[in-house]
């Protein structure tokens, strides 16, 4: 049994922070911002949005593109690592507001490689058939374990949602290959400490350039496909010059990545799927794509997918 993407949806807050206004609160500029990490602007979720209510957005919105009811999901995932509280779990409490009666649901703690890790999960499930229609939410609200007084920190981070259904596809189309990995020696390069995130930005820089690459080539030998099959690059929506060295250890043309880091910064969980949304969203998506799916994050952890698209 195929696995693969029946439908997407999204969730992003209203208010925009822009570079400027980070200028008028730290001592930094958009000039600085732009050439080190490509983001412009991000999206802060305010003190009455919870993670949970964010995931709950994205997920109805996936539900509706994937004409699936929520009575019909056998398992919901939630990828984050800000949730409301350490339990109950984000994922129980959407699976409640949802109407997800006879799903099972939990949270996947994997910082930014999380939705993969989801992903990943969620085939095992269907491969099986132990279950027919797994739901993954990546979400976060990293405005909430920032600390706005370290400029290297405060500038990187935005607020949102992004989710997928998976179920059953047709043969040669869904996830073809993946890789998932973790280095616990690399954790504390970028970890909670506390109330506030930190991170080593050279050490995290160096293993993403590095692992975004060899993950993206590993899956597609796996799958026996090679650079020139990819029509679509959708890395985690880190860094502008993380993703640009991805795109070009694949030899691909600009147009083939996906680029949402300038207006939504770095969405940890949900970078990707909100990513993808944009581009189905834009026609971009076609059926029979060969989508590269690759993030990596805090743990330190990373995963990559190959998947074909189409039902």
């Amino acid at each position: 049994m195929n696995a693969g993407i029946l439908g997407l949806g999204r969730y992003l807050p209203e208010k925009i922070l822009t570079n400027a206004d980070l200028e008028k609160m730290m001592d930094t500029s958009d000039e600085w911002i732009r050439t080190r990490t490509g983001i412009e602007e991000r999206r802060i979720a305010n003190d009455e949005i919870n993670t949970s209510d964010m995931a709950y957005e994205a997920a109805k919105a996936a539900l509706e593109n994937a004409e699936i009811s929520a009575e019909d999901i056998d398992m919901i995932l939630v990828a984050t690592v800000t949730p409301d509280q350490s339990f109950p779990t984000v994922a129980c409490m959407i699976q409640e507001k949802l109407g997800a009666k006879k799903a099972a649901a939990m949270d996947v703690s994997a910082a930014c490689a999380g939705f993969m890790y989801g992903m990943i999960t969620a085939q095992q499930f269907i491969q099986t058939g132990a279950y027919k229609y797994v739901l993954i939410v990546g979400v976060e609200k990293l405005s909430k374990i920032t600390n706005w007084e370290d400029r290297n920190t405060a500038v990187l981070f935005g607020d949102g949602a992004g989710a997928a259904v998976v179920g059953p596809v047709a043969d040669g189309k869904g996830i073809l290959s993946f890789e998932l990995g973790a280095d616990g020696s690399g954790g504390k390069y970028l970890m909670q400490e506390g109330e506030f995130l930190s991170m080593n930005g050279r050490e995290v820089f160096k293993f993403a350039v590095r692992q975004m690459g060899e993950s993206s080539l590993n899956v597609l030998d796996k799958a026996g496909l090679t650079k020139e099959d990819v029509d679509l690059l959708v890395p985690h929506q880190a860094n502008i010059r993380i993703m640009e060295a991805s795109r070009e250890r694949l030899g691909l043309p600009v147009e083939k990545m996906t680029k949402t880091v300038h207006k939504y910064g770095n969405t940890s969980s949900a970078s990707i799927p909100i990513a993808l949304v944009e581009e189905m969203e834009a026609g971009r998506i076609k059926d029979n794509d060969l989508i590269i799916m690759v993030g990596f994050g805090g743990g330190l952890t990373w995963g990559a997918i190959a998947l074909r698209w189409g039902k």
